[in-house]
């Protein structure tokens, strides 16, 4: 996911190189590169701790690394079913912990087209990559305009900082 992030920007880099001509007939390439924070640029968050990535028309649906530390050890999960129709904010699963049990709700509206078996098969795998192999559903987006409900990585962080949380 990353090198498929990394090889189009590296691209626009080099296509958005500066020439610069030296007296001495040399051609000078200057590369203006800069770096920045995008390891969840395409996440979106509920107020509930669930995010979805968005891949064209599928959602990838999980729950935030905050979320999974609040719940501690996840023992149990219980995902929608494979062809589900969920609205957004519908009830559409369960975890459970050794200290505390938890809906999950839909972030987006949709058609789910995959569960995460190996997430059902060990939950702990919320708890060790809750963004990467601890996903847990696959959904169909019917409403793109509902993403402009959830916030961002940065308006999530602001979130996590409020009391509003909790």
């Amino acid at each position: 996911m990353v090198i498929q992030r990394l090889i189009p920007r590296a691209a626009q880099l080099i296509n958005n190189s500066i020439t610069l001509k030296q007296t001495n007939s040399r051609n000078v390439i200057l590369r203006l590169i800069s770096t920045s924070q995008c390891h969840f640029a395409d996440r979106y968050f509920t107020r509930k701790h669930e995010w979805v990535q968005i891949d064209g028309k599928i959602g990838i649906v999980g729950i935030s690394d905050y979320a999974q530390s609040a719940l501690g050890d996840v023992v149990f999960a219980q995902l929608p079913d494979v062809d589900s129709v969920l609205n957004q904010k519908d009830e559409c699963g369960a975890l459970e912990s050794v200290k505390a049990a938890s809906e999950l709700y839909s972030p987006i509206s949709g058609r789910v087209v995959a569960k995460n078996a190996s997430v059902e098969e060990t939950p702990s795998l919320i708890n060790t990559s809750c963004y990467e192999k601890g996903w847990l559903f696959k959904i169909e987006l019917t409403n793109n305009k509902e993403l402009t409900e959830l916030m961002n990585e940065s308006q999530y962080k602001e979130f996590l900082k409020s009391d509003e949380h909790h």
